[in-house]
């Protein structure tokens, strides 16, 4: 990295404070009309009030003093944990229980010292690529919108960190909407330690295929996620097919970014809970249960009116109440080893006849 752009991230000056705006419980700035959501948490607010703080209450007891007790409960009552998360964790406590199910805690813990390493004494190849991604990642958010601002120094310092401890993969732009979410929520090292966890597969199976190159769990993901239309929605399967429309058109974004990209972020919290401590299945299920609600709708549309339905989703089908009861009523698990293994057969028989046809090439113009 040059002097000229080392300064122009480490010692610029901030930009100027955006000028204060109306924002919403999670920091994002408001739009102009308010939503149908607002709406109904100002109408329920005291009752929502007593409930929370029971919630609290319990998930206090149920953690212990800074998660000292969490792995024995989770021992104890596994089912009572997975019900709870499925409610949604309370947003004070998010920040801790998401370090806690996810296996980063343990991380950073054996890893003293590591972040601050990987900050201070080595360089990216990545820096001017996470430079200029960064005001892209949450714009309407108060926490990232200053130019040069804490947020985007702290989103920064993070994705340079992972791109030096992980340098095959080093930065990829959905990545930013990992740390960012992340860092809404915790500190800079515990934010790191996270994406290290699920990137690595501290708990569930490795997601680092999501961003290197040739984006190969992607293109799995995806091939599972066709199947699963398929034979859970066979009507729409059909139509899709008909229409030429496929999932890499509309659903890449839900894997890279497990659903914070675009997505109402009460929505997107709830659907990390979960993913966080049950894994990546509940991407496949919330998008089975959305194209499940839009069902009827969408079966009657044509091509391009299709494919904007599919990147807009209305706000009724975006309530969390509403949509993940459905998702988690679907059931994909052995499915999704079946179609895993099917995938990889495939890709082997694509593989092994490339690697043929390169030799037979071979042949031909050493025989001639």
């Amino acid at each position: 990295m040059s002097g000229m752009e080392k300064r122009r991230i480490d010692d610029c000056e901030p930009g100027p404070v955006p000028s204060p705006r109306p924002v919403d419980r999670f920091g994002f700035v408001k739009q102009e009309h308010g939503s149908l959501h607002e709406g109904v948490i100002k109408s329920r607010s005291a009752i929502q009030f007593e409930r929370e703080e029971r919630r609290v209450r319990k998930w206090r007891k149920m953690i212990g003093v800074g998660g000292s007790d969490w792995k024995h409960y989770v021992r104890r009552k596994p089912h009572v944990v997975k019900r709870r998360i499925r409610k949604g964790i309370p947003d004070c406590l998010r920040g801790l229980v998401w370090q806690l199910i996810s296996g980063s805690r343990d991380l950073l813990l054996m890893n003293p010292g590591v972040y601050e390493q990987l900050l201070i004494y080595e360089t990216s190849t990545s820096e001017l690529d996470i430079i200029r991604d960064i005001s892209r990642t949450f714009p309407s958010h108060v926490f990232f919108q200053q130019r040069h601002g804490p947020g985007q120094r702290s989103l920064y310092n993070v994705l340079k960190a992972y791109s030096v401890y992980d340098r095959d993969v080093g930065y990829v732009q959905g990545m930013g909407f990992l740390a960012g979410l992340l860092l809404l929520y915790m500190s800079e090292e515990d934010a790191f330690w996270l994406m290290v966890a699920l990137l690595k597969g501290a708990v569930h199976a490795p997601m680092e295929g999501l961003y290197q190159v040739g984006l190969p769990l992607v293109q799995q993901y995806l091939f599972q996620f066709d199947h699963l239309v398929k034979e859970h929605l066979p009507k729409l399967g059909e139509h899709f097919t008909k229409e030429m429309i496929n999932p890499s058109m509309y659903a890449s974004q839900w894997f890279i970014t497990v659903f914070s990209y675009s997505f109402p972020f009460h929505l997107a919290l709830r659907i990390w809970d979960v993913f966080l401590f049950e894994g990546v299945k509940i991407v496949f299920k919330v998008g089975l249960a959305l194209l499940t609600y839009c069902h009827d709708d969408l079966i009657k549309l044509p091509f391009e009116k299709l494919i904007h339905a599919l990147r807009n989703f209305p706000e009724d089908a975006m309530d969390p109440d509403k949509l993940l009861p459905v998702a988690y009523s679907i059931k994909v698990s052995k499915r999704l080893e079946e179609l895993k293994s099917l995938y990889e057969k495939q890709n082997k028989k694509v593989v092994q006849s490339t690697e043929t046809n390169g030799k037979v090439k071979q042949q031909d113009m050493q025989e001639d």
